[in-house]
C-alpha cells in the first residue's frame, strides 16, 4: 500500500468568540484527536492537525498551503467536525482508497462533501487557490481533473457533521467522548425533542421538514414513522453549488418557505408551520441564503446561529434571526431550527433518540 497522510483542518474559536462558539470548537477539538487516533490504527501512514484561527481563506489557498510538506503517496482530507459516527471499517474504507485499493477517490457524499480520499495527492496540488470550500472538491475532480469519485452516502452515518452546538445534542450518547453534557443551555431543545417524538409515533399527527433533506431520509422516515409527513426540499446543494469555469453563472439561492416570510415577515414562522403540521423540523441556513445569499460572511454571526439552534432568542443580536427565533419557540407546535444534519442524517437521531 502506499503511504497514506490524512490532515484534518480545524478551524480553532477566535478572540471574540461566544460561548457557543467556543463549545463547539472544543467538540471539534476532541473529535479531531479521536480522528487522529482512529485513522492511525485504520492503516494511515500520517495524520497531521491543520490548526487556525479564522480566517477568510479559501479552501484552495489553505489545502495548497498545507500541501507543501505532504510527500507523495495517497492523501486523506476532511474537516474536524466531520463523521463523529465513523467506525473502524468506515475509517478503513477511506485508508483503502487512499492507499491504491481503489476507487480512484472517495468521499462521503459526492454533492457535499465532508471528508474524502485520493489515490494520489498530485491531483489536488493542482486546485485553484481561490477554490471556495471543501464541499464542492469531488465535483471539481470529477469534472475538471478527471478522477473518478465513488461514495459512501449510502451509509447515513458518514453524512452526520459538526456544524453547530445542536448537533452535539442529537448525538446523546454517541457523542460523550466530544461532549461533556449535559449542558444548562440544552433543555430547550431536548424538550422540543421529546415533544416531537412523540408526534412521529402519532398515526394520527404530520410532521413538517424543510430544508436540504434528501430523498433517502424521507425514504428511511417513511418507514420508521406512525405520522405523516409533509416535505419541502430546497437547495441542496447550497454549500457545494460552486460553478465551473465553462458554467453560466448560478441562480441565488430561493426558498418558498422564506417567500413566505418576506411577505408575512419572520415573527409568522410559528403560525404558518402550525399551518402545516404538529412539529416541523426547519433548516434555517436556507432561509438565511435566501434572505442575504449564499455567502456566510453576510449571516448573522456563529454565535447567533447557535445560539438561534438551541432556542435562546434573547441571546441572538441580529433582530430578523432573533424574531425568527422568538417565533419559533413560542408557536403552537413544536418547532427546531438548525442546519443540514437536522433535516438530513440526523433525522434518525432526532428520531430515534
Amino acid at each position: 500500500m502506499r503511504p497514506v497522510t490524512v490532515l484534518i483542518f480545524h478551524p480553532q474559536a477566535g478572540p471574540g468568540a461566544g460561548p457557543q462558539e467556543r463549545r463547539l470548537a472544543d467538540a471539534r477539538s476532541r473529535l479531531a484527536r479521536v480522528q487522529e487516533l482512529g485513522f492511525a490504527r485504520a492503516g494511515a501512514t500520517s495524520v497531521r492537525l491543520i490548526a487556525g484561527p479564522p480566517d477568510r481563506k479559501p479552501f484552495g489557498a489553505r489545502l495548497g498551503a498545507a500541501l507543501r510538506d505532504v510527500p507523495d503517496g495517497g492523501l486523506i482530507v476532511l474537516g474536524s467536525g466531520a463523521i463523529p459516527l465513523a467506525s473502524l471499517a468506515d475509517r478503513r474504507s477511506f485508508v483503502s482508497c487512499a492507499g491504491g485499493g481503489g476507487p480512484l477517490a472517495i468521499t462521503n457524499n459526492r454533492f457535499s462533501s465532508d471528508i474524502i480520499a485520493v489515490a494520489d495527492v498530485g491531483w489536488l496540488r493542482r486546485l485553484p487557490l481561490d477554490f471556495a470550500t471543501d464541499n464542492a472538491l469531488p465535483r471539481w475532480l470529477s469534472e475538471q481533473a478527471g478522477v473518478p469519485v465513488a461514495d459512501l452516502r449510502s451509509r447515513y452515518r458518514l453524512g452526520v457533521d459538526l456544524d453547530s452546538p445542536l448537533d452535539l445534542i442529537l448525538l446523546g450518547r454517541r457523542g460523550e467522548a466530544i461532549d461533556p453534557g449535559p449542558h444548562p443551555d440544552d433543555g430547550g431543545v431536548t424538550d422540543r425533542l421529546d415533544a416531537i417524538r412523540r408526534v412521529l409515533a402519532d398515526p394520527a399527527a404530520e410532521l413538517v421538514i424543510a430544508g436540504r433533506t434528501s430523498a433517502a431520509a424521507l425514504a428511511w422516515l417513511e418507514g420508521f414513522a406512525r405520522c405523516r409527513v409533509r416535505a419541502l426540499v430546497e437547495e441542496r446543494g447550497l454549500r457545494a453549488s460552486v460553478p465551473m469555469a465553462t458554467e453560466r453563472p448560478q441562480r441565488p439561492p430561493r426558498s418558498l418557505l422564506g417567500s413566505i416570510l418576506d411577505r408575512d415577515g419572520p415573527a409568522a414562522l410559528g403560525a404558518r408551520l402550525a399551518e402545516l403540521g404538529d412539529a416541523a423540523l426547519v433548516d434555517s441556513r436556507v432561509l438565511l441564503a435566501h434572505r442575504l445569499g449564499a455567502d456566510e460572511v453576510r449571516w448573522p454571526s456563529g454565535e447567533d446561529r447557535f445560539a438561534s439552534d438551541l432556542l435562546r432568542q434573547r441571546d441572538i443580536a441580529d433582530p430578523w434571526l432573533a424574531e425568527l427565533t422568538a417565533s419559533a419557540v413560542a408557536g403552537p407546535i413544536p418547532i427546531l431550527l438548525g442546519g443540514h444534519s437536522l433535516v438530513g442524517p440526523g433525522i434518525r437521531l432526532v428520531a430515534a433518540g
